[in-house]
């Protein structure tokens, strides 16, 4: 349930999608891959009962399932949370919000004290807190999702009343690992004007881009910054699509794979023709602090999705990514210059990051209808530390601006797409 607060974003995950940098006015939509809100009513899964009201200082007085309606700027959204006891003394909070596809998510941390119900998603950055009614038969509280929070009252649910929860999205498996993909289908369309957001991922199988110009689309076949293409003509920036296609290959591809059906979409629809070059360029590198990285190893599966995300500008999620992925995704969302790994760090790494964006960051998103930082978001006195002391801080890496030579690839010919 993501919330508006200035520059928010939608949440993609891996699992879910497929890893891109996505923002956009959002709410709860970690899952952008699960059903529309008439696809979710139509649904019918059986909720929980919910048990006899017991004293709002029990834990068992709060077990159920509960339910409310979410207001906010763009639409109503209905939210229900599952409670049970997970541990002696401890609960488990599982979150659905079923106008935006109805899709489980966990809360990280939840706890029932004196009546007072408190969880947090870390996943979406967002928290409730809120106060059982005497007849412990309802909750009101605040979902904080940014600066703003917002009332949300809970209704215990009854097998009567409970709203019907979607199935859970089937898990796709991987495409074989030596599948050469194309699109078997693929719509080129210019994005409306006023359009919010700017990113990649799949919603099933299928594979979608929205608000992208020519450089991001390029950038993201080739693993490559913008100042990495040479020769491109000034449409590259201006001129932003909406793709949607179809891989020719049964199962989900990984990035490599997802590349190269980018790469053959170029070639096909806008007929792009280039060559590759080396040039010293400026760049960022990425190395181990002094004391050593202070991120999490990831406990993710190897067929487990990874993720890239952002709750709003600055406030970065990152789940089951090397050093090599954080890079190229730094580069491609947030850095005005190419991003190179240089940690020699091999492990996955599940982490947050929090800092203050600065005028040079996030430029990919200038005309996306994303509001970009300014000069007076550092008055503030609470506001997190710059990207560099942030990433030392908080990751235990380093990155310093510094000059390496680079591939860059040089624009022999380009138009624009051909029709659908």
């Amino acid at each position: 349930m993501m919330t508006q607060h200035g520059s928010s974003t939608q949440n993609f995950r891996k699992k879910a999608l497929h890893g891109l940098t996505y923002i956009a006015l959002a709410l709860f939509l970690v899952m952008f891959g699960s059903m529309n809100a008439k696809q979710a009513r139509a649904q019918s899964a059986a909720a929980t009962p919910p048990p006899a009201a017991a004293p709002a200082n029990s834990d068992k007085g709060i077990v159920g399932d509960w339910q409310g309606t979410l207001h906010v700027p763009e639409k109503d959204l209905r939210i229900v949370a599952k409670i049970t006891q997970a541990t002696p003394g401890g609960l488990k909070v599982v979150m659905y919000s079923l106008d935006q596809g109805g899709q489980p998510i966990e809360a990280s941390s939840a706890s029932f004290e004196g009546g007072a119900l408190k969880f947090a998603v870390e996943m979406i950055g967002g928290n409730y807190e809120g106060k059982m009614s005497a007849d412990g038969k309802s909750i009101a509280g605040t979902w904080t999702q940014g600066p703003k929070p917002l009332p949300l009252v809970l209704e215990r649910a009854t097998p009567e009343t409970a709203w019907a929860i979607p199935a859970p999205m089937p898990k796709m498996p991987p495409m074989a690992a030596n599948a050469d993909p194309s699109f078997e289908v693929a719509t080129i369309k210019p994005s409306k004007p006023g359009q919010q957001g700017k990113g990649f991922g799949f919603r099933g199988r299928q594979f979608i881009t929205m608000n992208t110009n020519l450089n991001d689309l390029i950038a993201f076949a080739y693993g490559l910054h913008a100042k990495q293409i040479v020769g491109a003509p000034a449409w590259f920036d201006t001129d932003l699509y909406d793709i949607a296609g179809v891989p020719d290959v049964p199962g989900r591809p990984n990035e490599k794979q997802s590349g190269i059906m980018m790469q053959k979409l170029l070639a096909d629809r806008f007929q792009l023709k280039f060559h590759h070059e080396k040039k010293v360029l400026s760049v960022y590198t990425i190395t181990v602090a002094h004391d050593g990285p202070k991120m999490k190893k990831s406990t993710a599966g190897p067929n487990d999705g990874d993720a890239f995300m952002f709750r709003g500008l600055g406030d970065l999620i990152v789940r089951n990514m090397t050093m090599k992925d954080f890079a190229t995704w730094m580069q491609s969302g947030v850095m005005d210059r190419p991003v190179v790994d240089q940690t020699g760090l091999t492990d996955r790494y599940d982490f947050t990051l929090k800092w203050t964006p600065d005028e040079s960051q996030f430029a990919q998103f200038r005309g996306s209808n994303v509001k970009m930082p300014t000069a007076n978001a550092t008055n503030d006195p609470n506001a997190p530390p710059g990207l560099y002391t942030a990433v030392q801080e908080q990751l235990g890496l380093k990155l310093e601006a510094t000059k390496a030579p680079d591939d860059v690839i040089v624009i022999d010919h380009v138009e624009k797409p051909s029709a659908n």
